[in-house]
């Protein structure tokens, strides 16, 4: 059977997708990519226009396409804009000839697998019936898409719906397209607030000229103090200054930092991604002796993550405005739950447009937010326009791809724990879901390289250079990574949420997809021992591997 020939999909064209395509391309496949915007690069192209990367460049690339000069002249120092971003992206697409094989305006309404029975594949012993990626070639995915068109010579959108059928589907759908609102007792919501309401993700998709004339001279006030949030209120406090201050309400402190902050000459986020790091730290399935390293090690991981606690506290005036989080560093770093400032976030607290305001609870009136304000009653916060950083619906935008129920149900684990790992092996494939992968949900610090690492691996699968073990053999292997996540979370005391985060051991997580690739884990080629323990790992590690 000539795999090259069968039809492979790829749901988004993001950073996963265009990875996803790349690699597949490589491999001899003339992959097709439905991307519902009108440009490659996802949320890259809807976002503030203050934003940029929270990474240096030299960490957010792809393995084997460094950063054009113009973008990122000194890649480990430089923090390129969200324009900048796009761009590269889109250099890379053009680069590889992944621009010629999307299809833009298109939005996959349902995916459904059409073979045999779901009782008979649920039965199956081997992934797909025998364990490669095509099957035995009884099963395709009927693809339900809404390709969007403007008549010629107006502006009026014209929608059509059409069915393809393909032998393979990769959902490269990300995990910010979804918006997750509080729901509020009756009388208490959003209804009865005269101004006007919306979530982060619709604020940051609007055009900037736009979003700046919504909040120009307006009271604002921001729900929330995760990265989306903090960058918000950033955006409308440089906007509006202190005349017109922004409201930051929340509920939680987070670990937000300066990336540019140096410790002692070494970067954190370089010392975190060598291997001497993840040796202090317990790993999924790691056997005896590197658990008993782990537990070794563990007072000096505590002791470092304490240093740099006390570095960042001295650096940032985070417990001057009450910001302090309620966890330790150590805590938040097993879930990777950090985030970067905002450029001059605390100078624009200190010079009055920004306000800081903790609660345990809000709900709106008809003039703003109403919070309770520690013990002495409730406050009113007056407001015009309220936008909601509350997060993202992640499990749900995957899982409402399917037409399937029992697919739904069990790709997200329905009825688990609300922040269960997905039940991925290698975080790629559900075991009991034929011919499909997944690339681009895990959690990550810097999320292209191993957002590529997992293409690069999905692309070994559809060449049949990667062979899978049995259903029970995969599915004890997605249970060893749903134990450690626990453990993490105990470790975290409960404090963040984790869901499929490989941030803590991206580095063994990428050693299991080199073998099974049929490629060498140890990456540092003529640096010795010292360089394989003690250099960070970074996306050029990675570039041999095709």
């Amino acid at each position: 059977m000539d795999v090259k020939n069968k039809r492979v999909a790829i749901v988004g064209a993001g950073p996963s997708g265009l990875a996803a395509c790349k690699h597949a391309l490589a491999k001899g496949f003339r992959p097709v990519v439905f991307e519902s915007g009108a440009a490659v690069s996802g949320v890259w192209t809807r976002t503030l226009s203050s934003t940029t990367l929270q990474t240096p460049a030299a960490a957010f690339r792809f393995s084997d396409f460094p950063w054009p000069a113009e973008l990122a002249p000194e890649p480990e120092q430089s923090f390129p804009r969200h324009d900048e971003v796009a761009a590269y992206m889109t250099a890379y697409a053009r680069r590889f000839g992944v621009l010629d094989c999307v299809r833009f305006r298109s939005k996959v309404l349902a995916a459904e697998y059409v073979g045999p029975p779901e009782r008979e594949v649920a039965a199956w012993e081997r992934w797909s019936g025998n364990g490669e990626a095509f099957g035995d070639g009884s099963g395709e995915w009927q693809l339900t898409v809404q390709h969007a068109h403007e008549s010629e010579g107006t502006q009026v959108r014209i929608d059509t719906v059409q069915t393809y059928r393909f032998d393979f589907l990769v959902l490269c759908v990300g995990r910010y397209g979804v918006a997750k609102v509080p729901k509020f007792p009756e009388g208490r919501g959003p209804e009865v607030f005269h101004g006007r309401v919306l979530h982060s993700m619709d604020y940051s998709g609007m055009a900037h000229a736009d979003a700046d004339e919504l909040i120009r001279g307006k009271r604002v006030v921001v729900v929330g103090s995760g990265k989306s949030g903090l960058d918000t209120v950033a955006q409308c406090a440089k906007i509006n200054g202190s005349k017109n201050p922004c409201t930051l309400i929340y509920r939680s402190n987070h670990w937000m930092v300066d990336a540019k902050l140096i410790w002692g000459g070494i970067s954190f986020g370089k010392l975190a991604m060598t291997r001497l790091s993840e040796l202090m730290v317990h790993k999924p399935g790691e056997g005896f002796f590197l658990s008993l390293l782990a537990t070794i090690f563990t007072p000096l991981r505590l002791l470092m993550a304490s240093l740099v606690e006390a570095y960042y506290k001295t650096q940032i005036p985070l417990q001057k405005h009450g910001m302090a989080p309620e966890c330790s560093f150590s805590q938040s770093i097993l879930g990777w739950r950090l985030g970067t400032l905002p450029e001059r976030f605390y100078d624009m607290v200190n010079e009055g447009s920004i306000q800081l305001t903790k609660t345990a609870a809000f709900s709106f009136c008809a003039d703003g937010l109403v919070h309770d304000d520690g013990g002495t009653g409730e406050r009113v916060v007056d407001a015009d326009v309220v936008i909601l950083a509350t997060g993202f619906d992640a499990d749900r935008l995957l899982s409402g791809v399917f037409a399937s129920p029992r697919f739904r149900e069990i790709v997200v684990q329905a009825g688990g724990p609300s922040d269960a790992m997905l039940p991925l092996y290698r975080h790629c494939v559900h075991p009991r879901i034929p011919q499909m992968a997944v690339v681009g949900y895990a959690e990550c610090a810097a999320s292209i390289y191993p957002y590529e690492m997992m293409a690069k691996w999905v692309a070994h699968l559809l060449d049949g250079a990667v062979r899978l073990p049995g259903v029970a053999a995969m599915e004890r292997s997605v249970a060893e990574w749903e134990r450690w996540g626990r453990w993490a979370k105990r470790q975290s005391g409960g404090v963040f949420y984790l869901k499929s985060c490989i941030g803590a051991v991206t580095t063994w997580y990428h050693d299991q997809l080199c073998r099974d690739m049929g490629y060498s884990a140890r990456r540092k080629k003529g640096g010795g021992l010292l360089a394989e323990w003690l250099e960070p790992y970074g996306p050029a590690d990675y570039a041999s591997i095709q």
